[in-house]
């Protein structure tokens, strides 16, 4: 009879969960395995170490918010602008994501390796969108005051308990992502 083993992948998407719900404390070996319903032996059958789990964690996190949101952003075309309302569509699609992301950035103010690769991620991030804001806005200042903007909004909104009067959070974002398109 085969031995059937928790695929990689598994414990990839396990670590983001525990590191989304309790940062990377809360990333054990142990717990995943429990969580994941397996023995922890089958851990190192993937991995040499927690260290190396932790690698492949932020190599997931880079490739889902920026290769994969880039990908999908640009595989149904369209001009500058139409390719940023899809971005930002993208970026607020999904809360679990979001979470993630938000814990690698708690993660990064205490661990300068996390740090680099979080400033490589969002250098990657404003470049793409600095070449699509470049695209309808000739200046450069300008170009960069919008993906700023673009990125705090992303980034800060999740940290706002402010109320917007009548209006939605969701409205209160619309309107702005229509003010950085204007």
């Amino acid at each position: 009879m085969a031995v059937t083993r928790t695929p990689r992948s598994r414990w990839i998407d396990e670590g983001l969960r525990a590191l989304a719900a309790g940062g990377p404390d809360a990333v054990r070996i142990e717990a995943l395995a429990r969580a994941l319903g397996v023995t922890k032996g089958g851990f190192y059958w993937h991995f040499d170490d927690r260290g190396a789990l932790l690698e492949e964690m932020l190599d997931t996190w880079e490739r889902l918010l920026v290769d994969d949101v880039i990908a999908g952003v640009e595989s149904k075309g369209g001009d500058a602008r139409a390719r940023l309302r899809r971005l930002f569509a993208l970026a607020s699609s999904s809360r679990e994501l979001l979470r993630i992301d938000l814990a690698v950035r708690d993660w990064a103010r205490r661990e300068p390796k996390v740090a680099d690769r979080l400033r490589r991620a969002d250098n990657r991030r404003l470049e793409y969108m600095r070449s699509l804001f470049g695209a309808f806005c000739p200046d450069e200042a300008d170009v960069e005051a919008r993906g700023m903007i673009a990125m705090a909004l992303y980034v800060g909104s999740p940290f706002m308990a402010a109320d917007h009067g009548t209006r939605s959070r969701a409205d209160v974002l619309a309107l702005a992502m229509q003010r950085l398109l204007a």
